[in-house]
């Protein structure tokens, strides 16, 4: 399914999308590194090369998702350099958490330029690239926080509820085209963005987001990867998780009694902070 392949990876400097790369190269796809860091790039190809035993090529790009003008540039220097693109992964995303009424409005347009925009930048970008070859896959990394609220997160929720409403929409669309949409929904896991929270996040956000276990990033690729061959489209790594996802499906009204069971218990408030 990979072999000869060229996936473009945006957040590939690290975390899940590093994971990814390291996955997708190892089964013999060619990469494209995208990220805004070329220092956090260049020693993600450092920590990529031992799962290269095939040999596979490894390109980086710097771009900000959150300007379509560079993902542009960037888009077209992948092809330029690697020739058109067959795969897509958005996974570049920040994680911002706090009180609603504490968090600006400027926060919100952050997380959401980065967590919406930048995914819908970089798929108008490669799209004709798919529609002219007849095929391509579509990868979007949301967030268990897509499909469910969960405290704190009124910002990093709104960001991810739209780009799993932006992907349904497309699954649809672009299926007639052979064009394969894939949502990944996974619980909190291990990772640069996590450890950044956990220096500063309220103790509701932690406790109702904790109350699925915390995964690895090792096992949200690998989960990830497997869903990706079968061709599943709503891919929720872990079977824990993916028993809630389901309850939620089902019976939603129980898993809003568990969440707000779980905020009572724990609940300080801004003015119980400190």
């Amino acid at each position: 399914m990979f072999r000869g392949k060229t996936a473009i990876i945006t957040g590939g400097s690290s975390g899940l999308g590093k994971e990814l790369a390291k996955r997708l190269i190892g089964k013999g796809a060619d990469l494209a590194l995208v990220a805004r860091d070329r220092d956090k790039l260049e020693s993600a190809i450092e920590e990529i090369a031992p799962a290269n035993s095939l040999d596979r090529r490894i390109e980086t790009y710097s771009c900000d998702v959150r300007d379509a003008a560079s993902v542009e540039q960037a888009a077209k220097a992948i092809c330029d350099r690697q020739g058109p693109p067959d795969i897509l992964i958005n996974s570049a995303g920040i994680l911002r958490e706090g009180y609603f009424e504490t968090v600006p409005t400027d926060t919100f347009e952050e997380v959401m330029d980065t967590n919406f925009y930048g995914s819908l930048y970089w798929i108008q970008s490669v799209l004709p690239h798919f529609k002219a070859k007849g095929d391509g896959c579509i990868v979007n990394i949301s967030s268990m926080s897509g499909i469910l609220g969960v405290f704190g997160y009124a910002a990093y929720c709104a960001s991810k509820h739209a780009l799993n409403g932006l992907t349904s929409s497309l699954r649809l669309e672009l299926a007639p085209q052979n064009i394969r949409l894939h949502l990944v929904c996974p619980p909190e896991f291990g990772s640069p963005m996590v450890d950044e929270l956990n220096t500063y996040r309220t103790k509701e956000n932690r406790v109702l987001a904790q109350t699925l276990p915390v995964m690895t990033v090792e096992k949200v690729a690998d989960d990830t990867i497997r869903g990706m061959e079968r061709g599943t489209y709503l891919i929720v790594p872990g079977t824990y998780t993916r028993m809630f996802e389901r309850l939620n499906r089902f019976l939603p009204s129980l898993t809003r009694m568990v969440s707000d069971r779980v905020i009572r218990q724990n609940y300080k408030g801004v003015s119980g902070r400190g």
